[in-house]
């Protein structure tokens, strides 16, 4: 990293701008590939901010500059970015557009990269900018790294098959599938720029970001059945050649260009709202007749085929067992001399990695004691680390990638004796949580529909959280995956069988503590009921790990309530008791047992 303090990188920035005669510049949380997890050479956010988490945008003026990020970064983003330097806006209660709307003076020219904006993106900004009498305009190279003296290099990790055993179907039978699609729909091709979209179509794994398994690239797919697939060749042993088969063609992802104009005349679907905005400029500049819609991938690898329910059932049995591991160690050691954020997460991670099928974290846990447990994705660095502490609460969001499936757990435990405050609110996050995991509900109903019923404890406390509910999750990929989820927004899609989510409220007291109750559920078809009219789904939960009953307050569980945390328990007690050892299954034995006894 570069010595450069965070203001001269700010003032190195603009005076490039001035030289390319720019009046300001957009600089998103983003890669030319729209993911969450980015490679080290597209972190220019955190190079030049100090923020590191996973969504923000900072827009650089002459004169001023701003940082925009969304509920779950307010705490974290004013601790690592200097607000003598930037302004401080809530993503979407102040979007970037109204901002600039207000601020950019008539005449200016703001740059952007179309890399870095999807099309929907750059259509929303530059309204913004145009109806203020600006102009937005797009930049041949992005002058952030001109000033960036030590950017890495692009990764080259290489490409691995993902074994049919994991998967469940063949890479030539979803290509046949989604081939078919595009000529029922009289298209001649699709252009995909989703790495995972394009990994699970090909049923292929790589390492080119932190915690996903992806291989950087992009792809056409043609109504005849092949696919053009742009990675890095370096990446491609022989053996993932010979696993492609027929009906690939691999090219640099420098001839990517060159395959979007060998597509003029044709009629191609593209999705605006994941493909950048240079994608779209090409594909106009082909004369190509557009038609712009979801990722069709999206969809097909959201649901799970039964070979990846199977193995993301097996993958949360081992992960409970490493994680009732690790709650047993700490329920001895912690409050202690030597336990603190840092010292914790290592000694959970020592405890997965040994797992079969294991392949590393699927995200940086988040660590937090205290006060720190208040901040939504927390990451705990030598300068923030903190001990856990008698009287506290400790929050620990944690997940892992293995062959057969990817989890995500977050467990909030008392150290030492907590306070009834905490017990209360605790316990309304618990009710809400339960509430998700005994819903019962009919087709077509969106993530949108039920968020409410994970709120409405807090809600009658006058309390509530500032982030979703519940966010897909892929197999042995991504931890975050559309485009289902669980919202007060943007929650439109209709949940179906096979989908896997999160079921994740908390509370979070800035200062004092947080709280987050988090499981995987899997949609599923629910068992008739009786006297009903119409076909229910339900959620089976993937998640085996004990909740701290030393948290609920039993007067305001009710039976049925009740009833399900006892449920749940013997469950874990059932199917994780046999795994672990000794010391740790009577323990395990100790805390899951009925509520109140």
């Amino acid at each position: 990293m570069s010595d450069l303090s965070y203001s001269d990188r700010l003032s190195a920035l603009r005076a490039v701008l001035v030289e390319q005669g720019l009046d300001g510049f957009v600089v998103p949380h983003a890669d030319a590939h729209q993911n969450e997890f980015l490679p080290p050479d597209a972190e220019r956010l955190a190079w030049l901010t100090g923020f590191n988490g996973s969504a923000g945008v900072a827009v650089v003026l002459r004169d001023q500059a701003a940082i925009f990020v969304d509920g779950r970064y307010t705490l974290q983003v004013r601790d690592q970015v200097d607000e003598a330097l930037y302004s401080f806006h809530h993503l979407v209660e102040e979007p970037v557009a109204g901002w600039l709307g207000a601020v950019l003076p008539k005449g200016a020219r703001l740059g952007f990269d179309p890399w870095l904006h999807t099309h929907a993106q750059k259509e929303r900004l530059e309204q913004a900018v145009v109806a203020a009498g600006a102009e937005f305009v797009p930049v041949a190279s992005n002058p952030l790294d001109s000033v960036w003296p030590d950017q890495p290099a692009p990764p080259a990790v290489p490409v691995v098959p993902h074994e049919a055993r994991f998967a469940g179907r063949p890479s030539a039978e979803k290509r046949a599938d989604l081939s078919a699609s595009l000529r029922e729909s009289g298209l001649d091709a699709v252009v995909l720029t989703q790495p995972d979209s394009i990994a699970w179509l090909l049923n292929v794994r790589g390492g080119d970001v932190d915690h996903t398994p992806l291989p950087l690239s992009f792809a056409i797919v043609h109504a005849e059945q092949d696919l053009d697939w742009f990675v890095a060749p370096e990446k491609l042993s022989d053996e993932l050649r010979a696993h492609l088969g027929t009906g690939v063609a691999v090219q640099a992802p420098e001839a990517f260009g060159a395959g979007l104009d060998g597509l003029a005349g044709k009629r191609v679907w593209a999705c605006p709202d994941s493909a950048a905005t240079w994608v779209f400029d090409r594909l106009s500049g082909a004369n190509t007749q557009l038609s712009r819609g979801a990722d069709p991938v999206t969809m097909s690898k959201a649901v799970k085929n039964e070979t990846e329910l199977a193995g993301s059932r097996a993958a949360h049995i081992r992960d409970g067992a490493a994680l009732v591991g690790f709650l047993h160690w700490l329920s001895i050691n912690a409050p202690g001399e030597g336990i603190d954020e840092l010292s914790a997460a290592e000694k959970l991670a020592a405890f997965r990695a040994p797992g079969e099928h294991f392949r590393g974290l699927s995200f940086e846990t988040i660590s937090g004691s205290g006060p720190n447990g208040a901040i939504v994705h927390y990451r705990v660095t030598p300068e923030t680390n903190r001990k856990l502490g008698a009287g506290e609460l400790y929050l620990v969001d944690s997940g892992a990638q293995y062959l057969d499936g990817t989890t995500d757990v977050t467990r909030t435990v008392a150290i030492g004796a907590p306070s009834s405050e905490m017990r209360d609110r605790f316990t309304r996050v618990f009710k809400g949580h339960i509430a998700l995991a005994t819903l019962r509900f009919p087709l077509g109903t969106t993530g949108g529909h039920i968020d409410v019923l994970a709120r409405q404890a807090l809600w009658k406390a006058g309390l509530d959280y500032d982030h979703g509910t519940g966010h897909g999750v892929g197999s042995y990929l991504g931890v975050h995956e559309g485009p289902h989820r669980i919202s007060k927004v943007g929650a439109s899609t209709p949940l179906q069988p096979g989908m896997i989510v999160s079921n994740e409220p908390g509370f979070y007291k800035e200062g004092a503590y947080g709280i987050r109750i988090e499981n995987l559920i899997a949609v599923t078809e629910a068992t008739e009921i009786a006297g009903g009219e119409r076909a229910m789904l339900g959620f089976e939960t993937l998640t085996l790990a004990p909740i701290d009953r030393r948290l609920v307050d039993m007067a305001l569980l009710t039976d049925e309530e009740q009833t399900w945390v006892d449920a749940y328990h013997m469950r874990v007690r059932n199917e994780i008791g046999p795994l672990v050892d000794g010391a740790a299954r009577e323990w395990l034995t100790a805390v899951t047992g009925p509520l109140g006894v």
